[in-house]
């Protein structure tokens, strides 16, 4: 079976993971960024904003670089996730994943971020800087 490629767009900003409570209003310096994703759950609410803007005292996890595989992907699709980490797991770099309607984005630690770019480019992969929209 021959592996599919990607391209890939590696975003600039540097991003935070963040835990809020559950049910927690959304902190209106999580919205001002470029890529911004809630997730909320019985037991947490989890916000991926601009790290900029993180107060220090909100537990968070930052700095991570933001890959989006250029989209839309068909939800037919299968083993995207799996041929995109696999590489990167193989590199020991740890990764944050998350999924909107049309992609898969996956953060990588900051200082980690060519290096998993290296390793796509190893598979076959096109990445790329993000094109403004």
């Amino acid at each position: 079976m021959t592996e599919q490629q990607f391209t890939i767009e590696q975003y600039p900003e540097q991003l935070a993971v963040v835990r809020l409570g559950p049910g927690a209003p959304i902190p209106a310096w999580a919205e001002s960024s470029s890529i911004f994703s809630v997730t909320a759950t019985a037991a947490e609410t989890s916000v991926v904003c601009a790290a900029r803007n993180v107060p220090k005292k909100v537990p968070h996890e930052r700095s991570f670089t933001a890959f989006a595989v250029v989209g839309p992907l068909d939800f037919a699709l299968t083993g995207v996730l799996v041929s995109l980490l696999t590489p990167l797991a193989e590199e020991e770099i740890s990764v944050f994943t998350l999924s909107t309607y049309d992609t898969d984005w996956i953060l990588v630690p900051k200082e980690r971020a060519e290096k998993a770019a290296e390793a796509w480019r190893r598979r076959g992969h096109t990445v790329a800087p993000a094109v403004p929209a």
